[in-house]
């Protein structure tokens, strides 16, 4: 799946789930140290686990990060599917 991402540097996140875990997350843009590390760190765990520990996470005034993108991107995954 490819999720556009809103009110961050990346562009967007592409990710693949398989029986309710997270098994490749690719950000496009943004910091790719912090966003290789995030998606390292979630890869391999269940998807509810990592909508828990990212959901909110703020990068400045923004409202909302790279990680907090990622937990909407699977949230709105867990609505469709």
């Amino acid at each position: 799946m490819v999720y556009k991402t809103k009110g961050t540097c990346s562009s967007a996140i592409e990710f693949e789930i398989e029986d309710g875990i997270l098994t490749d997350i690719k950000f496009i843009g943004g910091c790719q140290g912090n966003t290789t590390g995030v998606a390292a760190l979630a890869k391999g765990l269940p998807v509810q686990e990592v909508i828990d520990k990212l959901s909110g996470i703020q990068c400045g005034f923004r409202g909302t990060s790279c990680p907090d993108q990622l937990s909407r991107a699977l949230k709105q995954y867990e609505e469709n599917h």
